[in-house]
């Protein structure tokens, strides 16, 4: 099927770009099988992949067919879904400014209405424009925290949260009756300005996102003259992170210039992702020359927020799941300072996410509900609570550095999480203490939780063939220890099943995918699931013992035997 697709291909008139990608790949037919054996995915979590020609590949017909059946499923929703229209932004990848205007441009044709933001602006921001526009839909062109080859389209709903499976599937149904992606029809822009589909949107919605973003301040009493260093890594971030902490009243930000470059090339880094120590590299070295107690870095689209606290000469990097534990902790301790703690507060998090934060929750009196990984599922909680009035939502976390305060933005949101972050390392500082020291305090009060990560890649088909095989192994095969520690509960999410290792089984109320997690007899646990954004499978970890050196030695045991 590759060699017809190929040369379809290379009949049509593309632009030299794309038809040199394609002549490049023209004698290797490995290359040519993984650029037409299918198009890029489109999920929950909408579709990323690498830039270049070919129906596996993003460029401007990929991103037409996903307009197209987007425009195809507001469409079928009447009249008044394409008078409210679909707010657009992007981040500073490479073609994430083309492949905007050209869903406008789709979207146009059917006169739908678009809003598109005139320069990069975050992903939170785009949730947050959404719902504050009371727009249908919203798309942020984004590849995350991926490297500079990827680019991604992720589709918002009304609430300004990604799209949950029902319409995800909707829309996929719309883009599979497409026959030919050469013949969408784009309208021009210059057209669709004077016909009002096309408005550009920026400082307006600047100052609503804001003013929306100060009301997060809510503790004076911390140290303005706190040092911080603020990355935003080439990306997004950089606009309403430096502003708000200026607004917050920090004094001291240094920026990370050369990486205040808007560059999709990500020139600095090989990697854009705060996860990453490397990615902090430059914000160190600053770090040590201004002498700052905190690092800040935000990925592409700044809805991921990675720390770096001093500690004595060097700095240490917080895990997503550490951070997520403070954060809760200060924001819990503080409404109780206030006098605003409600009775039925709520923290959600992800299957995946350290316990220690249902501890903090619980002494609280604040219920913990889990969901599965995405913080598509986090906001569709978010909704359920604002429709049945039976919680209410205090935070929301996941490990991969994902976090949500204010429900004004539906998904994870790195610019409301730096100006907080920053507000509770200057409120520790007035207790002679970093974040470092206030992260021990909750080890010994709560225990010594540690977590790890294992990620394989599986590139192509062949890769995805083994990696659906992995899963199909756990699944019919299932191991009755890790390390040597008997599993004794095995949660099947694609079967919504729990089956105790007594035989006995129960349901698992949350919508199926395909996940595994293994409970062990010592209260350590193991998931192993499919990345839904890139080709790699993913193997978790977490564990309590009464000491660090306790709990480390279990997790290395357990990478040990995840990885033998």
């Amino acid at each position: 099927m590759s060699l017809p697709l190929f040369n379809k291909w290379q009949q049509q008139d593309l632009p030299q770009y794309l038809a040199e990608d394609l002549s490049s790949i023209a004698q290797d037919e490995k290359a040519m099988e993984d650029r037409f054996y299918q198009y890029v995915s489109f999920g929950t979590g909408g579709m990323r992949g690498i830039l270049g020609a070919g129906t596996n590949r993003m460029n401007i017909y990929t991103i037409r067919r996903v307009a197209e059946g987007l425009a195809r499923y507001i469409a079928s929703h009447g009249e008044e879904a394409k008078l409210r229209g679909v707010v657009i932004a992007y981040d500073t990848r490479h073609f994430s400014y083309e492949f905007a205007v050209e869903t406008a441009r789709v979207l146009g044709v059917h006169h739908i209405k678009a809003y598109v933001y005139k320069e990069a602006r975050p992903t939170p921001q785009l949730s947050f424009t959404v719902r504050e526009l009371k727009a249908f839909a919203g798309v942020v062109i984004t590849a995350s925290h991926n490297p500079k080859q990827y680019n991604g389209f992720k589709v918002y709903g009304e609430d300004g949260a990604q799209l949950v499976p029902a319409g995800a599937n909707a829309i996929i149904q719309h883009m599979n009756e497409i026959d030919d992606i050469f013949n969408i029809t784009v309208a021009e822009t210059e057209q669709l300005e004077k016909m009002n589909l096309l408005q550009w949107i920026l400082e307006d919605l600047d100052q609503k996102f804001m003013a929306q973003l100060l009301t997060l301040k809510t503790n004076a009493a911390i140290d303005y003259n706190m040092k911080l260093v603020y990355t935003p890594l080439h990306g997004a971030g950089l606009v309403p992170v430096v502003e708000g902490l200026k607004q917050f009243g920090f004094k001291e930000v240094h920026i990370v210039k050369e990486q205040a470059l808007q560059d999709g090339a990500f020139p600095t880094v090989a990697y854009p992702n705060p996860e990453e120590a490397i990615a902090f590299s430059m914000a160190i070295a600053l770090g040590k020359q201004v002498g700052a107690d905190l690092l800040l870095a935000t990925d592409p689209d700044a809805d991921r927020l990675g720390v770096a606290v001093r500690n004595g000469d060097n700095y240490e990097l917080l895990t997503g799941n550490q951070l997520g534990a403070l954060l809760l902790h200060y924001l819990l301790k503080t409404k109780q300072v206030n006098g605003t703690l409600p009775t039925n507060g709520t923290l959600l998090k992800t299957i995946v996410t350290s316990e220690l934060g249902t501890a903090i929750a619980a002494q609280f009196g604040v219920e913990t509900v889990n969901t599965l990984t995405g913080f598509k599922y986090i906001a569709e909680k978010i909704a359920e609570f604002e429709a049945t009035g039976s919680h209410t939502y205090i935070f929301g976390y996941e490990e991969s550095y994902g976090y949500l305060i204010e429900t004004f933005a539906r998904d994870k949101d790195a610019v409301q999480v730096a100006l907080k972050v920053a507000e509770m390392a200057a409120y520790y500082a007035t207790e002679q203490k970093t974040l470092l020291q206030a992260l021990e305090g909750l080890y010994e009060q709560f225990g010594y939780y540690q977590e790890a990560l294992i990620s394989k890649t599986f590139e192509g088909k062949d890769g995805q063939e083994q990696m659906a095989a992995i899963l199909n192994d756990y699944r019919i095969n299932p191991p009755t220890a890790f390390a040597g520690i008997a599993v004794v509960r095995v949660e099947d999410y694609l079967s919504s099943t729990a089956t105790m290792n007594d035989g006995t089984t129960e349901a698992i109320k949350l919508p199926k995918e395909n996940v595994l997690k293994f409970i062990l007899e010592d209260g350590s646990w193991v998931t192993v699931r499919p990345s839904g954004t890139e080709p790699k499978c993913k193997f978790y970890v977490g564990v309590k013992q009464t000491s660090l050196e306790a709990a480390q030695q279990v997790v290395n045991k357990l990478k040990k035997s995840l990885t033998e």
